[in-house]
């Protein structure tokens, strides 16, 4: 073994020994850098565990020697009290069957049963997808609200949500970001889809096609459709009833209630996007992004709409 390998097996053996509980992740326990370390952050922190965290992405020797070290290729990896557990598969299907508690040493916390709401539509379109009598609708809810949908057996640490007229499993990671979720089944400009709506949810920027927009002011939804656009752009083309976002409706939408409805678009949808952002950060709950921008407004709903 070189002395340089040397050199580090001994900085991580001494992180590992100095510390009940480290996690080796990419970034840190408040910004995680992958999607991974976040699922093992977010284990960890729902069993209020004390723990350590090394962020290898601060240190390429650390990142290439602990999967030497451990004999494991991937990050994240989670030692207790000097003993290697896993990764974040193996964490999370412990966590499930509750030994990861045991390994911890912490009290296990009883987790409440979601509330569920499954429209009859959605319920049938699940019956018609479920293929045999050991399979179930699993509904996940990641830390970052990504929503999954998927059929399969029965897993350890599965709890049974009663959503209706159909019984579906919620993995227990999931249970307290899937309080109060509905799921529908809806007609959609791209064909039937599921919809599903979280109140948990923070606000963030959504995303709105052409054929939404139209549909949405087709049926007088109350909402503002705002042009982020130069005033140059807007002699080429403009939307019907968009609105120029100059200082005065700067100045209005400050004082405006943070319910209100907002759909920003420019021309193909970035500058529209980094609009968008500012005003979630502000307060603003139902905040959209044309899709595309006026130019997928053209091409898909009004070809009168000139293209640039």
């Amino acid at each position: 073994m070189s002395r340089l390998m040397a050199s580090v097996d001994d900085r991580i053996k001494s992180t590992i020994e100095g510390a009940p509980v480290v996690l080796f992740m990419k970034g840190t326990r408040d910004l995680p850098q992958c999607g991974f370390s976040a699922q093992v952050v977010q284990v960890l922190d729902s069993l209020g565990a004390d723990y350590t965290t090394v962020n290898v992405l601060n240190d390429p020797e650390v990142r290439d020697g602990i999967k030497a070290y451990s004999r494991w290729p991937t990050i994240p990896q989670l030692y207790v009290r000097g003993e290697f557990v896993g990764g974040c598969d193996i964490v999370r299907e412990l966590y499930a069957n509750g030994e990861l508690e045991q390994k911890l040493g912490v009290a296990s916390k009883p987790v409440a049963v979601p509330r569920v709401r499954i429209s009859e539509q959605a319920s049938q379109a699940f019956r018609e997808a479920i293929e045999n009598e050991d399979e179930y609708v699993r509904l996940e809810v990641s830390g970052q609200y990504e929503h999954g949908l998927s059929i399969g057996p029965k897993q350890p640490g599965d709890i049974e949500v009663s959503g209706g007229s159909l019984t579906i499993l919620v993995g227990r990671s999931s249970a307290a970001r899937a309080e109060g979720v509905s799921i529908d089944y809806i007609d959609t400009p791209s064909g039937p889809a599921f919809k599903i709506e979280n109140p948990n949810e923070p606000p963030h920027v959504r995303s709105l096609s052409a054929m939404e927009l139209k549909a949405k002011l087709d049926a007088g939804d109350k909402l503002e459709l705002i042009d982020v656009r130069t005033p140059e752009e807007r002699e080429i083309a403009s939307i019907e009833g968009a609105r120029l976002l100059d200082d005065s409706l700067l100045q209005e939408l400050s004082r405006a209630d943070k319910d209100t409805t907002l759909v920003f678009h420019c021309h193909h949808g970035s500058r529209s996007q980094s609009a968008a952002e500012q005003f979630v950060a502000q307060g603003f709950r139902s905040v959209y992004n044309l899709t595309g921008g006026i130019d997928a407004w053209a091409l898909d709903v009004d070809p009168d709409v000139s293209r640039y």
